[in-house]
């Protein structure tokens, strides 16, 4: 078998970069009247994959209007600047976001006084 017969497929490979180069996913957890991890640590301009998961027999929502105001979203939605999940529902969105520490809670009456709060800090 000539060597050079792999060449082409070698350089799509070298030419399209690593496998692995998917964003990271980091999951948070919402379960009732708290989210794990209460903060969120990202790093400012890398792409990062945020999946939500409720594990609640209830609904919760992920409310963080000025987070996703200045981030980049690239997949999924934050629809008025949050993610409302029904119980036991996973959503993701992916996005590249701005450098800043924003305030998070959930919107549902009186979640947030119950203690659903936390913060994204993007360094």
């Amino acid at each position: 078998m000539h060597p050079l017969k792999f060449a082409p497929a070698l350089l799509a490979l070298s030419i399209a970069g690593p496998l692995s180069a998917q964003a990271p996913t980091q999951v948070i957890q919402l379960a009732n009247f708290r989210y794990t991890p209460a903060s969120i640590h990202l790093t400012a301009g890398r792409p990062v994959t945020l999946t939500f998961a409720n594990t609640a027999n209830g609904g919760h929502d992920f409310t963080a209007k000025e987070f996703f105001a200045a981030s980049r979203i690239t997949a999924g939605a934050a629809p008025n600047g949050k993610i409302e999940l029904k119980a036991h529902e996973t959503k993701s969105i992916t996005l590249v976001p701005a450098a800043g520490t924003y305030p998070a809670h959930c919107s549902h009456f009186l979640h947030a006084s119950f203690g659903m709060t936390g913060q994204i800090v993007v360094n």
